[in-house]
């Protein structure tokens, strides 16, 4: 259903600016140690929003007709029938089942602080995918991975996916992601006469609304990644990987450098190779791939990101279920990140 990480994409433009990082201090969540002489600091979904994903919100909210379409589309059966086709079809990820990939999906949970009870199930597809279902009134959000996403990926790689996820349900995306997703895939029958109430404005301002969402998101898997890369490494994957004997061909830096052939390629273009190529890319549900990747790369080196990073850290630190010593290299990739000696806990990015 939702093309969350991978897929289909188009270019969204803006700064990498944000809100003020709110970390401010309260009582932890139960799931994380109780040990901590300090409150731990809490991540609020504000603190790594896209300007452009509440920019857009308020645009969408706007929109003539857009909240009985709201209320038509996701009455309690259409959110009943989502349910089950998603539910009905997948394993649920425990500590029974898929152990591994429970631990990654439970310390995330922990570095976000998220408290609601987010389920994960994995279904058996050949697209490497992942997305969310968390519509009107539903009180048990849940994530499904694909299976063909787990092969794909490493451990840190599928655990900043999950974060992504996560980031739909922090940022409070819900029903406008159910409904954009439903838009996007087709995967279910609209209720009798909802097709043609969503009018061409609804229509494309759902669709500008998604990818600057998941801008959003992607903020999110590197606030519990830790590492820019891995988030990089992940949206190429998605974009072109493979699993074999090439799969360790693959060179994150030249995929970042893609982008600015992009550019060159954007600013070069005739004016009527421009306005067909921006037709299409406003049909599409995410944006580039590559670019996403160095949206992440730039976001990590503001303030911002670096005040969240401090609160990460120590989030993930009080986790129970923290990475142990050696675990996917975390403990050594987290010390060469830590290199930022200019770190200050109360900066925040003016850009």
């Amino acid at each position: 259903v939702k093309r969350s990480i991978g897929g289909g994409s188009a270019s969204i433009s803006g700064a990498s600016r944000g809100f003020p990082a709110t970390a401010a201090s309260s009582a932890a969540p139960s799931a994380v140690g109780p040990s901590s002489p300090l409150p731990l600091p809490v991540i609020q979904g504000d603190a790594f929003r896209h300007p452009l994903d509440l920019e857009n919100t308020q645009m969408l909210r706007a929109l003539p007709g857009f909240d009985v379409i709201i209320r038509t589309m996701f009455s309690p059966v259409t959110e009943q029938l989502l349910v089950m086709e998603n539910v009905g079809s997948g394993l649920l990820v425990s500590e029974k089942q898929y152990p591994s990939i429970y631990k990654l999906h439970r310390e995330a949970l922990d570095i976000l602080g998220i408290e609601d009870d987010v389920r994960v199930y994995v279904r058996s597809n050949p697209t490497p995918n992942a997305y969310t279902l968390a519509v009107a009134g539903g009180k048990e959000p849940f994530i499904v991975l694909h299976t063909a996403l787990i092969e794909l990926l490493t451990p840190r790689e599928l655990q900043s996916v999950i974060a992504h996820e996560l980031g739909h349900l922090k940022c409070d995306h819900g029903v406008y992601l159910a409904m954009a997703n439903l838009l996007a895939a087709s995967a279910l029958a609209l209720p009798m006469g909802v097709g043609n109430m969503i009018s061409a404005a609804v229509e494309e301002g759902l669709y500008r609304w998604l990818r600057s969402a998941e801008l959003s998101c992607d903020r999110a898997a590197l606030v519990v990644a830790r590492d820019p890369k891995v988030v990089a490494s992940a949206l190429m994957k998605l974009a072109g990987g493979v699993v074999g004997e090439n799969e360790n061909e693959l060179n994150v830096d030249a995929f970042l450098h893609q982008a600015s052939v992009l550019d060159k390629a954007h600013s070069s273009a005739s004016p009527i190779a421009w306005y067909l190529r921006n037709a299409q890319l406003r049909q599409l549900s995410h944006p580039l791939p590559v670019l996403r990747a160095r949206e992440v790369m730039e976001w990590s080196n503001s303030f911002q990101y670096k005040t969240l990073r401090n609160a990460a850290d120590r989030r993930a630190d009080a986790s129970a279920w923290s990475a142990e010593e050696g675990d996917d290299n975390t403990k050594e990739e987290k010390a060469t990140n830590d290199d930022d000696g200019d770190d200050d806990e109360n900066g925040v990015d003016k850009r």
